[in-house]
């Protein structure tokens, strides 16, 4: 058995959507992957701050995070890429002349700024713990870094945000979008690079659209049972649902539990 590079994705893959807790078996399985001698890793589009805490209670030490612009390598953050500074100040540029509510997200933590409470006002609180921090002295334009933007526009408005394409969106509340680096792949590649390993030794497990993009031909990509249409038929393999032991079953299947051999 060569080494291989897992990776993988945590709510719905990993987690229960009910318990919103690993899965007993999935737990081992991660440990049984490290045991034979494989790298093992989270690969999210939560930020560093927010998906810490998981990693380390799944006793794991390397990350992808951010959507692909964050890694962590045994328990370090070695990259953290902001948002492209100027596309970023075009799309709050928009905003602001559209009456959209605005909040930033400056740094790796649950602190998000804005000149005021618009955005507040038009949805409500975001739908996760937040820090609110109001400077109508703000200056947009002479921000040196921007990690993530929320606005405050509905699907129905969206098209009126004509410079959203600028930068990588999604929209997992209805009531607002988030802009955000979202490119897992390249983290994933950014990790092999790292880590010295090679593509084709490459194992990624997902279940949702947002997991699309890191299923790559040059690599093993497996859709978990429960996850989206889509991803299953872009999979090299559907794995049973994760409830159903499906990431512990598929390991042992594929004979990922052996120990590797040394060159």
């Amino acid at each position: 058995m060569r080494k291989k590079y897992f990776f993988f994705d945590i709510d719905g893959t990993l987690t229960n959507d009910q318990t919103k807790q690993i899965i007993p078996s999935s737990q081992l399985a991660l440990q049984k992957l490290e045991e034979a001698g494989h790298f093992v890793c989270i690969a999210t589009g939560r930020a560093h701050y927010k998906a810490r805490p998981f990693m380390e209670k799944v006793h794991l030490h390397n990350m992808v995070c951010c959507g692909g612009g964050a890694l962590v390598i045994d328990d370090e953050v070695v990259m953290n890429i902001p948002l492209d500074l100027e596309k970023a100040k075009t799309i709050i540029r928009q905003a602001e002349e559209l009456n959209i509510g605005i909040l930033l997200m400056l740094d790796d933590s649950k602190k998000c700024y804005s000149k005021n409470d618009l955005f507040v006002q038009q949805v409500g609180p975001r739908q996760e713990p937040t820090e609110y921090i109001y400077d109508p002295y703000m200056d947009y334009e002479s921000l040196k870094q921007i990690m993530k933007i929320y606005l405050s526009v509905s699907i129905e408005d969206e098209h009126k945000l004509t410079t959203k394409d600028l930068l990588g969106h999604l929209r997992y509340v209805k009531d607002y979008l988030m802009f955000q680096y979202d490119a897992k792949e390249k983290g994933i590649e950014a990790m092999i690079e790292h880590v010295h390993g090679n593509l084709e030794d490459v194992v990624v497990f997902g279940d949702g659209k947002n997991d699309l993009v890191m299923f790559d031909p040059r690599w093993t990509s497996v859709a978990m049972g429960n996850g989206c249409q889509e991803l299953k038929e872009k999979a090299t393999y559907v794995a049973d649902t994760n409830v159903n032991d499906g990431i512990y079953k598929i390991c042992e299947q594929m004979n990922w539990f052996e120990k590797i051999k040394k060159a």
